[in-house]
């Protein structure tokens, strides 16, 4: 099998398993894991498919754009989130709706190509960092540092495993697939809209 049809392959089992996997786009609380340590952390962004889709989508962005971006707007991302885990929000249903923009905006600008300039980049990924760290908080409540720091590792491989897909479609010359997967993301942003306003 060539490198393009072996890449290609990839790219349809990720997307497939985009639309296959639960809408998990509520975070209903996981009590318990103010007890609980780095395994928990760890495992926590897997549970909502807007957290995860968001941290991928940061690495296929950055993939895209290049440079220093592609260490930077993940760094800050992460840096964000952490600083997110020890504020509050009023409102969990606020924080919500701005996590699936930030799966929206991500995905759309990832899918859209526009070139940005490296502020705007650092802006953005830091706004949705902070948010998916605050809405994080919200749902497990006081954690363990151990906790968040298992979280913030996760999210880390989540940024290298979009950033190591953007850059390998980008050396193949795929971009256009990159820009379906962004795509692809802000799509499952709107249906979590959608689903969110119906429930």
């Amino acid at each position: 099998m060539s490198r393009f049809r072996s890449c290609r392959l990839r790219v349809a089992l990720a997307l497939a398993a985009v639309c296959a996997a639960t809408p998990a786009f509520a975070h209903p609380g996981h009590p318990g894991h103010e007890t609980l340590g780095a395994w928990a952390g760890f495992t926590h962004p897997f549970t909502g498919l807007d957290h995860m889709l968001a941290m991928l989508a940061v690495g296929l962005w950055a993939a895209m754009r290049g440079g220093a971006a592609r260490q930077t707007w993940p760094a800050t991302f992460l840096a964000a989130m952490a600083v997110g885990f020890n504020l509050h929000a009023s409102s969990p249903w606020i924080l919500e709706c701005g996590v699936l923009a930030s799966v929206i905006l991500l995905g759309a600008l990832t899918a859209a190509n526009l070139r940005t300039g490296a502020w705007l980049g650092r802006a953005v990924a830091g706004a949705a960092g902070a948010l998916h760290g605050m809405a994080h908080a919200a749902d497990v409540g006081q954690a363990a540092p151990t906790f968040e720091l298992g979280m913030l590792t996760a999210t880390a491989l989540l940024h290298g495993a979009g950033l190591g897909l953007g850059l390998t479609l980008a050396r193949l010359g795929r971009t256009d697939w990159i820009r379906l997967l962004g795509a692809s993301v802000a799509a499952v942003g709107v249906v979590g809209v959608v689903l969110a306003a119906a429930g």
